[in-house]
């Protein structure tokens, strides 16, 4: 007997029929990719950690080249001596601090009852100790986030920043190597050692940047709620690791 296709009865059961087979062929195809996805996660977030550490593949002056991803794993583990997890006034070693979501544990961190866990990542430059802390903020349209790089006195070595959906030419400009390299070098704490941070300001009095200890970098133009977003968010991330940094002294 024919099937009457005309049938409402039909066209319900076929278009199901379809949505199971496309969604059992989608699932299985995200299944398989996920750990090719998770690998290129975790690849990204060390090249960010060691693009803030000054280990990249620049070339040019305004450059902005990462480690490769079929090297940068190698170099990571090589770069990166000890992971650490801060939570209060517990430090512990954990290899895989790199891969703790941030922005996970600031929502958790709203139930006051819960320890937020703070990934810190150690490495080494010309001889002397160096540490990588995550931020992240919001820009004008979306999240922002970084890395900051430190000695231990908290002085800026290096940084990197990035955006989810920031306006090009404008605030999407935090990831270039004009804005980036400005922070090199300047302090977050005062001479007495209280946290100022660094403010992303317009109009400031030391457009070479060669005033390190203003807590200050210039603007950029047209970019003044970014620029604004990502003094926030230094500042209240960073201020949170000033506990572990005065136990380095």
């Amino acid at each position: 007997m024919a099937i009457n296709t005309d049938k409402n009865s039909y066209t319900i059961i076929f278009a199901i029929v379809m949505v199971l087979v496309v969604g059992s062929i989608l699932a299985g195809l995200a299944q398989g990719l996920k750990p090719l996805v998770d690998a290129n996660k975790r690849f990204e977030k060390q090249q960010n950690i060691l693009y803030a550490m000054g280990i990249n593949d620049n070339e040019g002056a305004g450059d902005v080249e990462f480690i490769s991803t079929d090297k940068v794993e190698d170099v990571f583990n090589k770069a990166i001596t000890k992971q650490y997890v801060i939570e209060g006034d517990k430090v512990t070693e954990d290899a895989k601090a790199y891969m703790i979501d941030i922005k996970k544990e600031e929502t958790k961190a709203k139930d006051p009852n819960y320890t937020r866990k703070l990934p810190l990542f150690e490495g080494e430059k010309d001889g002397n100790p160096i540490y990588v802390i995550p931020i992240r903020g919001k820009g004008l349209w979306d999240a922002i986030w970084g890395f900051v790089a430190v000695d231990k006195s908290m002085i800026i070595q290096g940084v990197y920043f990035d955006h989810k959906g920031e306006t090009p030419g404008l605030g999407a400009e935090i990831k270039q190597r004009y804005f980036m390299d400005d922070f090199s070098g300047e302090h977050v704490l005062s001479d007495s050692g209280s946290f100022k941070g660094v403010t992303v300001a317009k109009g400031n009095a030391d457009p070479k940047n060669e005033e390190k200890k203003d807590n200050e970098v210039d603007a950029i133009a047209g970019a003044t709620i970014t620029g604004d977003g990502v003094t926030a968010m230094i500042k209240k991330d960073l201020a949170m690791y000033v506990p572990y940094f005065k136990t380095l002294k």
